[in-house]
């Protein structure tokens, strides 16, 4: 069997010139955002996609525009989170204009594309062989995604990336050099061990990590208004890496994604508090990284 580097030239297709112009076409659409955020872990189940929403709509009531990509193509949450449903992408002068959530920021999700139960199937060439070419369909569909959606102008875009640590330097090509992580972890030494691996692989790339979120740090009880232990203390595992802040599993805010809300509708949560204080610091992190790009320009 051949490899990819015994194939000589591109058969008439131009395939580099076809991603050259759709690199041109994802500049232009993200020309209007000032800051790029994309929100991982390398670890599946640690609360992101939920963590990557109520970001979102703390950034929005702290007055920031912001929208989000769900870049989970196969396991997509963010359409629920956001309360939306069927959608069909209908192209306008400047791309195809962004489905609102109820909460008025705009979220780009397969989940309002393919509806449950269904899953996001690729066709593949050759049967029993989509393996092989599945991630290059899935980047070919993000890159069209960030190249068609007329994002306006926006101070945050989110990226909700999915599991993988060894995935995410993929992700960090994709969406450039100027792109911001945050890293999302629980308190236990099991995700933090991947998430290690998540640092150590970006430690490859000009990406800058703003910090790690510890998310579901303890529970809250609503009945007694205290932050009861959910995990084991951890010190084994130590990230590298600046802490924004932690939060705690709230019972209020599952019931508010199942029915697609957010902890701005309960402002008196412990959780939302805690959810602003991060937001704080990741705009006064993401402030200071766009003054230091000015100056070394």
């Amino acid at each position: 069997m051949k490899s990819y580097y015994d194939i000589v030239g591109d058969g008439g297709s131009d395939i580099v010139g076809q991603v050259e112009a759709q690199q041109e076409r994802i500049v232009r659409s993200l020309s209007g955002v000032r800051n790029l955020v994309a929100v991982g872990s390398g670890k599946g189940g640690v609360g992101k996609s939920t963590l990557t929403m109520q970001l979102a709509c703390a950034l929005r009531a702290s007055g920031h525009a912001v929208s989000i990509l769900d870049a989970d193509l196969n396991g997509p949450c963010q359409a629920r989170l956001g309360g939306l449903k069927a959608w069909i992408p209908v192209p306008g002068e400047r791309g195809v204009p962004l489905p609102k959530a109820p909460n008025g920021i705009g979220v780009v999700s397969m989940g309002s594309m393919v509806p449950e139960p269904r899953a996001v199937d690729f066709a593949s060439v050759a049967s029993g062989s989509s393996h092989t070419w599945r991630a290059t369909r899935e980047f070919t569909i993000l890159r069209e995604l960030l190249a068609s959606m007329d994002w306006g102008a926006l101070d945050f875009l989110l990226v909700d990336l999915p599991p993988g640590a060894e995935r995410i330097v993929q992700y960090a090509e994709l969406l450039g050099s100027s792109s911001l992580f945050i890293l999302v972890t629980i308190p236990s030494d099991l995700s933090r061990g991947v998430v290690a691996r998540s640092i150590d692989a970006l430690a490859n790339t000009p990406n800058r990590i703003l910090g790690y979120i510890e998310n579901m740090d303890g529970y809250y009880c609503a009945d007694c208004g205290n932050v009861k232990p959910l995990f084991p203390a951890s010190s084994k595992v130590k990230l590298d890496l600046a802490c924004l802040g932690s939060v705690p599993f709230d019972p209020e805010l599952a019931a508010l994604c199942d029915r697609g809300g957010s902890l701005s509708d309960s402002p008196q949560s412990v959780s939302w508090q805690s959810v602003k204080r991060i937001v704080e610091k990741v705009v006064r992190a993401a402030s200071a990284k766009a003054l230091c790009s000015e100056e070394k320009a």
